[in-house]
């Protein structure tokens, strides 16, 4: 048997979307093949949207699993964003094609999975198999807030993908929140015009 084959199968879990004041909070699971390593896999947040959506693809095609689940905005608000990232990472795991052996998280906590949890402080920029899932989980919400966007014109979300700037504050304070906007988030419960 080869060194390989006695490496266990460890899915790679990120997400993106905890702080934003609208849309779900994703997260992905990436099993990759050590048959087919992907050159450039980085913290998603240090690539530029280009790259990444290329890499997006290459790790779509390449690795021996993936997935990317969601937790919507009801869920954020019914159980806070960390329970709502937990729930969004369970999901992912579970979609996997293959069952991973093992799960390496970015970040200090560890969702309740079948399967043995590491948790991994920057473990998006150390981990390929996290930086993949960090890549598949920005991209696939930066898609989301895009189509949000044509669905809610004037809070410009496809520019700043529902987290907090001052055109985002500007649109709140001028249009008050629409559904898409977490309520249990304590800018938008201040906005003053109703949902």
């Amino acid at each position: 048997m080869s060194a390989a084959a006695r490496q266990p199968r460890i899915a790679g879990v990120d997400e993106a979307g905890r702080g934003p004041l609208a849309g779900p909070v994703v997260a992905a699971a990436v099993i990759l093949d050590p048959a087919r390593p992907i050159a450039g896999l980085a913290d998603s947040k240090t690539l530029r949207a280009a790259r990444r959506d290329a890499l997006a693809v290459e790790i779509r095609a390449g690795a021996l699993a993936w997935a990317v689940a969601l937790a919507d905005v009801a869920e954020i608000d019914a159980l806070n964003i960390l329970g709502a990232t937990m729930l969004a990472m369970q999901r992912a795991v579970a979609a996997l094609a293959v069952p991973p052996e093992e799960a390496w998280v970015d970040g200090n906590r560890r969702p309740a999975l079948a399967c043995a949890v590491r948790a991994i402080v920057k473990g998006d920029r150390d981990v390929p198999a996290i930086s993949a899932a960090s890549i598949l989980a920005k991209t696939a919400r930066d898609a989301m807030l895009v189509e949000l966007d044509s669905r809610h014109p004037g809070y410009g979300f496809a520019r700043h993908k529902g987290y907090p700037t001052p055109e985002h504050f500007a649109a709140l304070a001028r249009l008050g929140p629409c559904i898409a906007h977490r309520r249990s988030f304590a800018p938008v419960a201040q906005a003053d015009l109703p949902f």
